[in-house]
């Protein structure tokens, strides 16, 4: 092998080049049942709540695009952000399901889901995880890992995941 280091090294080289490729420049499909816009009706105890939200979330794909409407009774922002108590948030991102869990990795946008980087409520990154309690045909349960509240959605449209080149 010392007699012929070039040789090694060209063996190496060729084992290097034909073990890797390249990944498709392709989003990915995601979880086919997940396809769609699902939406919360209601919120258990709503009514008794000084606040709540109501969550939709639309998978396309491996992407994900969150509608967070939160209606308060306490005002814990500057009179200008409060709007009557009633405000809606908005992030987008991509998810990942393993096993019984969801992973969102997002990131708070205005309602044209571009970035936001100040404004009113929440900036940066939106990272819940849940665990999927129920996945059918028209109802998807999920219940916050961090917050342990249940998230009853329904389905409002299904869809079919055509993906698309990543820019």
């Amino acid at each position: 092998m010392a007699k012929h280091p070039y040789f090694f090294f060209l063996i190496l080289s060729l084992l290097a080049f034909t073990s890797c490729k390249f990944n498709p420049n392709l989003q990915g499909i995601g979880t086919e049942s997940f396809q769609g816009t699902w939406e919360e009706d209601s919120v258990d105890f709503q009514d008794q709540k000084l606040q709540y939200s109501k969550h939709r979330f639309r998978f396309s794909c491996d992407s994900v695009y969150v509608t967070i409407q939160t209606f308060a009774k306490v005002n814990m922002y500057p009179d200008s952000c409060f709007n009557n108590g009633t405000w809606t948030e908005y992030a987008k991102g991509t998810y990942l399901t393993k096993k019984d869990t969801l992973i969102v990795t997002a990131t708070f946008t205005k309602s044209n889901f571009k970035q936001k980087i100040s404004g009113c409520y929440r900036i940066g990154q939106y990272l819940p995880a849940f665990v999927i309690r129920k996945n059918t045909a028209d109802s998807l349960y999920l219940e916050s890992i961090q917050q342990h509240l249940q998230l009853k959605l329904s389905l409002k449209e299904g869809t079919i995941c055509v993906q698309k080149p990543l820019n």
